[in-house]
């Protein structure tokens, strides 16, 4: 019996970012993407959000490789901790695996990494596949699409793209080779939905060096600082651009930037003349409107350039009245409130923002209906699978797909998890793969749950109550010897509440007292009691529900 193609999405359905794609045929796999995703408000103390790999650890004598699209967060931010478990060769553009290699780098995998650089149109087998990348325009260079070759027909994964027709780098989208694709017979197409709610086309990348230009024509007195992701190589290019035309000397904060700024340089996707640069203890030899900063911060992140300067916090750069700062960048959802946050924070210090909303100092790197539209006719592919959103944008793609004549039968739904198997003749959802996200909370992966997050959230909401008890114990019972203290951390500052703490300790004592009348001698039994008693008191008390955790200490 021949076998089925299967394609599953371990990230990216049903959420932004954490994008990861699985196509399994036989004894191979082979992976497309591998992204982390942001925290949300409620995932306390979290740093990253990355894809479970629990599947691929069951099956990892069969994977053959991992094809990264672009150097985006969202499609390249998990490789690391991939890569650790699973030492799979690595294929991606030049751009793509040089910013790589500084991730790579920060974890020790760079020297043991197999990575493999293929240029936009390019092919190379991986197991049964045969990979090929087209080449596509988006916010940062070297963006390819992937079209699979499988036993059972063709394979087209979009990445992230928009049709920009005057890219800042290179050639624009390859669009001749998808359609020739689409004229031999496409079996499934995935297609990006991040921005399938907006109507018309995605404006080229160069608009914002207009805007740019404007504003640096309307600044002739004021320091400029511009905050943009350190990947967005495109737009860093055109604030050189438009340093050298208005004679300002460029300073760069933030790490990732430095990195990404010199790695891009390096390769040749950035050109910053030389004279231009200047360190940032040269600072005071020059001019306020001789100057701008390029640096990290556009999503609020709190340890970047950008946001400590808006706390006044950085060591060595702060915020002057008459400041004009460019956000030029959209909040990734989830990061609206720490954006708004720096945004007002920086205008208290006297600074003039602007920000997606006010001007356009921003373009999205995603294809809006007309561009995504123009894709599905050239590739004209038998199913369609939407990648890349919450499940209204899927919805919405569904639907634009369906207006332009496909059977809403031959287009898939899917969360991750769910598992498409594709014949040549077929396709159909069986079955689902383990799948769900994995927290990584400084060096821990995997290791906050949760059970913690919910102990988390509960002491950041309700607070905690220590109860200390000292007890000694003898035959048939046991003797209070010590307290009981107690400790209130988020509760009730005890200073204002001695009336209060009395009361609970009156509680403990009566609580030890009924225990030992009963003869208890298990002390779990009796913290246990001590704590149902204690809470009942608090919640008729003061209707706070305090996480207690109480502790006796034998003597």
């Amino acid at each position: 019996m021949k076998n089925k193609l299967k394609v599953f999405s371990l990230g990216g359905l049903g959420e932004i970012g954490k994008n990861m794609t699985v196509l399994e045929y036989g004894g191979d796999i082979l992976i497309i993407d591998c992204g982390v995703a942001f925290p949300q408000d409620d995932m306390l103390g979290v740093d990253l959000v990355i894809p479970d790999f629990t599947y691929l650890l069951k099956n990892k004598q069969k994977i053959r490789g991992l094809v990264l699209t672009h150097a985006h967060e969202d499609h390249v931010g998990s490789t690391p901790f991939f890569l650790r478990e699973y030492n799979v060769p690595v294929y991606g553009t030049k751009l793509t695996l040089g910013l790589m290699e500084n991730k790579l780098r920060e974890h020790d995998l760079l020297d043991t990494a197999k990575l493999n650089c293929v240029a936009s149109g390019g092919s190379f087998g991986v197991g049964c596949f045969t990979v090929e990348f087209i080449r596509t325009t988006h916010s940062i260079a070297d963006s390819v699409a992937v079209a699979v070759t499988t036993p059972v027909g063709v394979v087209i994964h979009s990445g992230d793209f928009k049709v920009d027709y005057t890219p800042i780098h290179g050639e624009s989208i390859d669009l001749q080779r998808f359609a020739e694709l689409g004229k031999r017979g496409v079996l499934l197409f995935m297609c990006e939905s991040t921005n399938v709610e907006e109507k018309g086309y995605t404006l080229s990348e160069r608009n914002v060096g207009v805007i740019f230009d404007g504003i640096f024509n309307q600044s002739p007195g004021q320091r400029i600082m511009v905050a943009t992701f350190s990947s967005n190589i495109h737009r860093i290019q055109q604030i050189v651009f438009c340093a050298e035309k208005h004679d300002r000397k460029i300073l760069i904060l933030g790490r990732s930037m430095v990195n990404a700024i010199k790695k891009a340089s390096e390769l040749g996707y950035l050109s910053i003349p030389e004279h231009l640069l200047i360190e940032i203890n040269e600072l005071r030899n020059y001019p306020d409107n001789k100057v701008v900063v390029i640096t990290t911060g556009s999503q609020g992140e709190p340890m970047s350039a950008l946001s400590r300067m808006s706390a006044a916090e950085h060591r060595q750069m702060g915020i002057k009245p008459g400041d004009k700062i460019i956000i030029s960048a959209s909040p990734i959802p989830g990061n609206e409130k720490t954006v708004s946050k720096v945004i007002n924070d920086l205008m208290r210090l006297g600074a003039e923002v602007l920000y997606e909303g006010l001007m356009e100092v921003h373009v999205s790197g995603h294809a809006k209906q007309e561009e995504l539209k123009l894709l599905h006719a050239l590739v004209k592919p038998k199913y369609l699978l939407p990648i890349h959103g919450e499940y209204r944008h899927l919805k919405h793609h569904r639907d634009l797909a369906v207006s332009m004549g496909m059977d809403k039968n031959d287009i898939f739904l899917m969360e991750i998890g769910d598992v498409l198997e594709l014949s040549e003749d077929e396709a159909y959802i069986k079955g689902t793969v383990p799948s769900g996200h994995v927290y990584v909370d400084g060096l821990g992966v995997g290791d906050v749950g949760s059970v913690v997050l919910r102990d988390r959230k509960h002491l950041a909401a309700d607070g905690l109550l220590v109860v200390t008890v000292g007890v000694s114990a003898g035959d048939g019972g046991f003797t209070a010897v010590l307290g009981p203290e107690l400790i209130s951390r988020g509760f009730v500052f005890m200073k204002d509440a001695d009336n209060f703490f009395e009361e609970a300790k009156n509680i403990v004592r009566l609580t030890l007292e009924d225990c030992g009348a009963k003869k208890m001698t298990d002390f779990g039994l009796i913290r246990n009691a001590i704590r149902d008693d204690l809470k009942e008191f608090i919640w008729h008390r003061a209707r706070r529900n305090p996480m207690i955790l109480s502790v006796i200490m034998e003597m």
